[in-house]
C-alpha cells in the first residue's frame, strides 16, 4: 500500500509517516521507482505509534517499546522506562500547576490591586508642587 493510502487510513500525514521511518518506528519497502510500499499492518502500527505519542512518549522511548509489542513480551527494563516517563510527565504537570497558580496570583492582584502589590498605590515618591519662595 502506498504512503498516501496508509496516511489516509491511519489519519496522519505522509510527512508523519516519513518521520516515523526516520526514527526507526516504521518500515517500508521501495519499489523500483523509489516509492514507498507499506504492508497492510502498517495502518495498525501507525495507530499504535500515535497512541504512544498521545501518551506523552518521545520517539526514542517508543523505539524501545515497539520490540516488546512485536514480540508480545515486556521486559522489566521497558516497564521501568515507562514508569520513568510517567514520573517525568507527573513532574511536568506539577511544574505547570505551580506556574498556573503563580499566574492566578498575578491575575488576582491585577483585579484587586493593593498597595502591597501595586507600587502605583503606595505613597507617591513625589511631593506636591509648591511654588518656590526664592527671591531674585
Amino acid at each position: 500500500m502506498r504512503i498516501g493510502e496508509v496516511a489516509r487510513r491511519a489519519g496522519v500525514s505522509p510527512r508523519a509517516l516519513r518521520y516515523y521511518e526516520e526514527q526507526g518506528l516504521l518500515t517500508s519497502e521501495r519499489t523500483p521507482s523509489g516509492q514507498r510500499e507499506y504492508a497492510e499492518a502498517a495502518v495498525e502500527r501507525v495507530t499504535l505509534i500515535q497512541q504512544f505519542f498521545t501518551a506523552g512518549l518521545p520517539s526514542r522511548t517508543i523505539q524501545q517499546v515497539l520490540p516488546c509489542v512485536d514480540s508480545g513480551e515486556g521486559s522489566p527494563e521497558v516497564f521501568e522506562m515507562l514508569a520513568a516517563e510517567r514520573d517525568r510527565i507527573t513532574a511536568a504537570m506539577a511544574d505547570l500547576a505551580a506556574t498556573r497558580d503563580a499566574l492566578d496570583r498575578v491575575i488576582h492582584n491585577a483585579q484587586h490591586p493593593s498597595p502591597e502589590h501595586c507600587p502605583g498605590l503606595r505613597d507617591p515618591a513625589w511631593s506636591p508642587y509648591e511654588p518656590s519662595m526664592a527671591t531674585t
